[in-house]
């Protein structure tokens, strides 16, 4: 036996996707801050990292949810470059220009359905 579909799941679903929309400005402020402060030093130092690596995981984990697929998908690629200098101390010149790039495009349109 089928299970009836709620007839107010979609409406719900659209309100959370239009919450999660309006926090995306706020969200690139604070990857925008966390990277800032990666990048005050010469090396960022692992609290530096670590907060970019945690706003990313949080991007990474719940813009998929609401509609942002690539964002979400970009985000996550991003962040496990962040991990991998975390764990190795190497690597770090290679994630400020993808920071950076996701920053500009996720300012255009963070719901687009490809990165470039």
């Amino acid at each position: 036996m089928a299970i009836p579909v709620d007839p107010d799941f979609r409406a719900r679903l659209a309100v959370l996707n239009d919450k999660f929309a309006a926090t995306v400005p706020g969200t690139l402020d604070k990857i925008r801050a966390a990277l800032d402060g990666c990048v005050a030093d010469q090396y960022p130092s692992p609290a530096a990292l670590h907060e970019l690596h945690e706003v990313l995981h949080s991007v990474a984990g719940s813009a998929g949810t609401f509609g942002f697929a690539v964002f979400g998908r970009e985000a996550r690629r991003i962040e496990q470059m962040v991990r991998a200098v975390l764990t190795t101390q190497t690597g770090w010149a290679p994630v400020i220009p993808e920071v950076e790039k996701l920053l500009v495009w996720a300012a255009r349109d963070a719901k687009a359905s490809e990165y470039d």
